[in-house]
């Protein structure tokens, strides 16, 4: 199973970075017709904070951000973590030296079953258990 970070989902409305955003499209694409990839909430919310500050800024329209939401909850299933992935990110913690926010999504990730996140943000190719992230601009 896959999942994304929110740097995907932020470079399909960025048109200041128009080669990453081509292929955050097209990723995305290929994604939503493999038909394996979930929507983590912790993406989904940094998301929408995101959205907000465009929309703050003038960089989408503030209208747009409820539907732009709403479509990628239809194209992927969301995926909420358990309570267990409280006790992975706190052994994540102790053994990479990671962000809060980086141990909660990879803790997220391994909660849900999912074998590759595709991120920029993250060391790609590193395996984090049975979890490997993928750097697609890379």
């Amino acid at each position: 199973m896959n999942a994304i970070d929110t740097n995907l989902l932020v470079y399909t409305v960025d048109f200041g970075e128009p080669e990453k955003q081509e292929q955050a499209s097209d990723l995305l694409t290929r994604l939503v017709s493999e038909a394996d990839t979930v929507l983590l909430w912790q993406v989904t919310a940094e998301y929408l904070s995101c959205l907000r500050r465009f929309a703050a800024t003038g960089r989408f329209p503030a209208t747009d951000i409820a539907p732009e939401i709403e479509e990628w909850l239809r194209v992927f299933p969301l995926v909420s973590p358990s309570r267990n992935a409280i006790a992975t990110a706190l052994s994540l913690y102790a053994r990479y030296s990671l962000s809060h926010w980086d141990n909660m999504l990879l803790a997220a990730c391994i909660d849900a079953g999912v074998d590759t996140l595709y991120s920029e943000d993250l060391d790609a190719g590193m395996a984090y258990g049975s979890l490997t992230v993928v750097n697609p601009f890379a």
